[in-house]
């Protein structure tokens, strides 16, 4: 089956990542969310960020041109689910949202569209299960940001088919990006760990053992990591990690129960960059 169409269905950060590089990567893109002005930021921001890549010399000036023609915006999610042979869900991790959006889905979209989850740790196979396409259910978990980080985990549910594999594969080569392959289970690789290192160093600030600056610098440049944990739990948002450590705690057991201090910061409205305020102050930034 030939990829030309692709819908992503939410343009937050990582809807408006996914987006900008299926249309570099030459596909046709429908952006599709509920808010217009959401959209007309996510539209924005990703021309902003090809405009960058052109003057550091990343992106030819035609290919952003291009790539810009073949991005719609759209609030009919209806519309372009119809016309797409792919389909990148990239809502809050909420299970209930997800097979809400995903029984919409498996009803317009054409019998042989693929439909794409971006979870950071739920199951694809619960989601896949709520359609009649099973088969064609996969995970995609992207990382923030989008267009800079290579690595997308991709995630086999238990009925997803080799060929929905294959296909999937292509669509992640064509973004530029590297790819791993991951057997359904909690966490998957990358946020089991990431979920473990985010609440252990919030445990420290906690425990009072370093501030946040220091418990960053020790990791960054005691471990090499290019972001500390408690920054890096700002850019994704601390609402995201509380969930993922939730969904984790509740299905892998005690050690992943989530940090109370993190649980109080999001509980107060810190949730990170997003709102100007996390474990850091954004607001005169």
């Amino acid at each position: 089956m030939e990829i030309k169409t692709l819908t992503v269905i939410g343009a937050g950060t990582m809807g408006r990542g996914i987006a900008q590089m299926g249309a570099v990567g030459g596909y046709d893109v429908f952006l599709v969310d509920t808010d217009e002005k959401i959209l007309q930021s996510a539209i924005q921001m990703i021309e902003k960020n090809l405009q960058k890549g052109v003057q550091l010399g990343k992106v030819l000036p035609e290919a952003q041109e291009a790539a810009m023609k073949r991005l719609k915006a759209t609030t009919d999610r209806t519309l372009a689910a119809s016309a797409s042979d792919f389909v990148i869900e990239a809502v809050p991790e909420i299970i209930t949202l997800k097979i809400e959006i995903f029984r919409d889905l498996d009803r317009t979209c054409p019998p042989h569209a693929i439909l794409a989850t971006n979870t950071s740790g739920l199951s694809v196979t619960e989601i896949a299960a709520t359609t009649g396409r099973p088969d064609k259910v996969i995970g995609m978990h992207f990382f923030n940001p989008v267009h800079l980080m290579k690595l997308i985990e991709i995630i086999r549910g238990l009925e997803t088919s080799d060929g929905t594999m294959a296909a999937t594969e292509s669509v992640a080569v064509r973004m530029g990006k590297e790819t791993v392959e991951v057997n359904e289970f909690p966490g998957f690789v990358t946020s089991r760990i990431n979920a473990m290192i985010g609440n252990e160093a919030f445990y420290l600030l906690q425990e009072g053992v370093a501030s946040a600056e220091n418990i960053d610098k020790a990791i960054k440049l005691g471990l090499n990591h290019p972001m500390g944990p408690l920054e890096l739990g700002d850019l994704v948002g601390l609402d995201a990690r509380l969930r993922v450590l939730e969904h984790l705690h509740a299905t892998l057991g005690e050690k992943y129960r989530p940090c109370p201090l993190m649980a109080k910061y999001v509980k107060a409205g810190r949730l990170g960059r997003k709102t100007g305020r996390g474990v850091y102050d954004y607001t005169g930034k």
